[in-house]
Parts: structure tokens; sequence; C-alpha cells
């Protein structure tokens, strides 16, 4: 078995804390911004000592590619993304970044003997934060690879020019078109090329860390599906209309609320969320007249979506006076990963003696589109008290040690003896 250097991990994690720093435990960093510029440098910088060559393609994904003994050998990759949400972590995302940096460091650094080149990648704009949506760039470049009911979602043309949710005029296309890492298309990672994608990421929830395991070896990423829920009423005085005579959008959309909860809390292992929800016009002396919800629900099953599905399009045409209209956004299955991957990273858990569990993905990566396109998997990381996508964010330095082991464990056993 082989092993990183904790310390020399512990210093990249502690480094790119700086870039981005909201002063307040986490980082806010979006995709193609300064803060952005500024860890891809130190990316750059960090992976040439190595021995690297570092080269970029036309979406400003970035490689890191340290040579292998057999130029016709396919590269094998380990990929993340270093953008993170507003008022974010230290780990999401960008933890995958750098054990894949110290994978490199540590084959260089002690002369590992391997076949393929190993390559340490950066997605660009995974969280879709200041440019929407989310997993764009993985999205693009696996288009050609991904089912048509899913690319149809991902047209290049209209995500190329999703604009700025700050200034609402600046496309992301503009601002690739500015940034120094956008190189050639040429460039892409792509199946001809590569053997195999391995993304290292943190759990993100509780799972790992309740159940004592310091590893989670992921099969899948959950299906799921994703409906708009829209009630509309009469808009009235709120103070000179009784209330038998009101059509009140918002008491009808609560009336469904409660009526989802009753259905698909019966539904085991079900996740589903109302996460957003919009009322108009939103002033406390009217009676709302139009209210807009979302529902997103996940599971592992893909006949368990489609129930969901058949509920929320069951729902009746008119609740409280009010009508009432269901439209699925948009719908995806289960995505499962690379069995061969999946047995290399529990093999070298068990080498290495690490507790572990196989847990499914509740949350997308840019490892889900890429697995349409190639060999791969994922590696989770224990997340402290299941928080991310927040300042409190935090992975132990010994998960961030273990994990990084697996991964580098894994990754020889790749590239010893490929994938079936």
């Amino acid at each position: 078995m082989h092993f990183v250097d904790k310390e020399r991990l512990l210093d990249k994690i502690n480094t790119f804390k700086h870039f981005g720093d909201d002063g307040m435990g986490g980082i806010t960093r979006y995709a193609l911004s300064k803060e952005d510029l500024l860890a891809r440098e130190e990316f750059k910088r960090r992976m040439e000592e190595a021995g690297c060559i570092v080269y970029s393609d036309d979406l400003a994904n970035m490689y890191a590619l340290l040579k292998g003994s057999d130029a016709k050998a396919k590269k094998i990759v380990m990929a993340s993304h270093c953008d993170s949400v507003k008022n974010g972590g230290n780990y999401d995302g960008i933890l995958g970044v750098l054990s894949a940096m110290e994978v490199i460091e540590t084959i260089s650094s002690q002369k590992i003997p391997h076949k393929h080149d190993i390559v340490a990648m950066i997605w660009t704009n995974e969280e879709g934060s200041l440019y929407p949506p989310a997993i764009m760039c993985s999205s693009i470049v696996c288009g050609p690879y991904l089912p048509k009911e899913i690319a149809k979602n991902y047209d290049e043309n209209k995500l190329l020019n999703s604009k700025s949710v700050i200034d609402k005029t600046t496309t992301f296309k503009e601002a690739l078109d500015k940034f120094p890492y956008k190189g050639k298309k040429e460039n892409r990672i792509n199946p001809k090329d590569y053997e195999a994608m391995f993304e290292l990421h943190i759990e993100q929830g509780p799972i790992l860390e309740t159940n004592r395991k310091e590893v989670g070896v992921v099969p899948c990423v959950l299906g799921m599906c994703n409906f708009s829920i829209e009630t509309k009423g009469v808009a009235n005085h709120a103070g000179t209309t009784p209330m038998k005579y009101r059509k009140d959008a918002l008491f009808a959309m609560a009336k469904v609320l409660i009526k989802i909860h009753e259905e698909l809390d019966k539904i085991p292992d079900l996740v589903y969320t109302t996460g957003e929800i919009n009322v108009h016009p939103c002033v406390h002396t009217v009676i709302p007249d139009h209210c807009l919800m979302s529902l997103d629900a996940r599971h592992v099953s893909d006949e368990v979506i489609e129930k969901v599905k058949h509920i929320i399009s069951s729902l009746p045409n008119e609740v409280e006076g009010c009508t009432l209209k269901t439209h699925l956004e948009w719908d995806r299955k289960t995505t499962y990963f690379n069995k061969t991957l999946v047995s290399y990273v529990e093999e070298s858990v068990k080498e290495l003696g690490y507790s572990y569990q196989y847990i499914n993905s509740g949350a997308g990566h840019d490892a889900q589109f890429a697995a349409y396109m190639l060999p791969t998997t994922m590696i989770f990381v224990p997340s402290k008290d299941g928080r991310s996508h927040c300042d409190e964010e935090y992975s132990s330095p010994t998960h961030c040690y273990q994990a990084c082991n697996v991964l580098l464990n894994a990754v020889l056993k790749c590239d010893e003896r490929g994938v079936k």
C-alpha cells in the first residue's frame, strides 16, 4: 500500500482557504472570478513543481498531467471543482482537487511506477452560483454522450449565454473569453484519450458520521425529478373580504403541500424538498392570487421516481377554489458508476483497514455526467454534523488523509489492471 503526505495535504487545504475567504470561516469563490483565478494559479504552480504539464480547454477546465511510462496508454483523471456557493465551505469540491494534486505529488516524489498518464483536473462552474445552472461545463463536455432526455436541458449555446445573477448582464461566455485559463477545445477530456475518472468529494450529509464510518464507497448518484406547482386564486382586500368568499392561492398551496407530504412520506428512503416558493403580490393587505412552488424528489429506484411523478400529476385541478397546475420541469434516472472502479475503491479501503460503507450520492456532481462518457466513480469523506454549503462545513484532517490514501491506491490499481 502507498500513503500520501498528510502534512502536505493539510498545507494545501489551509492555503486554498485564503482564495475567497469570507471572514466567517468559509469562502465565496465563484467560477471565473478573481478568487477562482488565484486558486488556479496556485494549482498550476504546485503541479508544475511536481513535474506536470498544465493546460486547459475552451471552457477553462484545467488539467495537470504527470507522464506515465506507456505513451499508448489512456489517461487516468482525478477531477472535481474549485468554485463554491456564496458563503460556502473549504471542502466542497476543492478537497477533490487538492486530493488529486496530493496523489500526483506523492507519485512524483516517491517515484511510484505507473504506465498511464495521471491527471488532476478542475471542472469549471460546477456550482453555477454566479452563472446558473450547476454542473455546467461537465454537461457541455459530456453532452454528446448524455441520454437525450437529459441533454435537452443542457443546450451549450444557452449555457454559454447564462447571465450573472449579480449584474444580470455579463454572460458566462463573456467572462470565459476574458479568463486567462481559457484554452483549446481539442484539450477537452474525452473517452478516446481517457481510461477512467475518479472524484473524491465530501459527503455533504450526516450518514457516514452517524454510522461512524471513515470512508464512503459510492455506487451511484440518485435519480430525481423536479416539479413546479402553481395555484391561482383571486386578489382582494385583506380586511373587507369575508373568509368564505376568498380564493387564497397561498392557503391552497399550503393544503397541497400537506397532501404531498402525506403521500410521499409513505415511500421508504425517498427524500424530497419544497425549497422555493413565490407568492404574488406578497403584500400584507392583499389576499394572494398566485403561488408557485418547487418540488425536488430523489431516490435510487427509477420506479419510485415514476411513482412520485404519478402522485404529483394526479393532484386535483382545483383546491380551495383555486386552480392547481403541476409541471415536470425535468427528471433523470439513477446514474450508476463503473463496477470495476467501485471495486478498486472498496479493495483499497479494506487493505488500508479503514471502516466504510456503500453510500449513494443524493447530490449531483460532475462525475454523474462524466459517467456517461467514460468509466467513473466517487469516494466520499465524512462531513462534520452533515453540514455543507455553509461556513461551518468541515471534514477532519484524519478523514481527508484517509480518503486521499484510498484515492491514491485505487488509481494505482486502475493503472495496473485497467477497467473492464
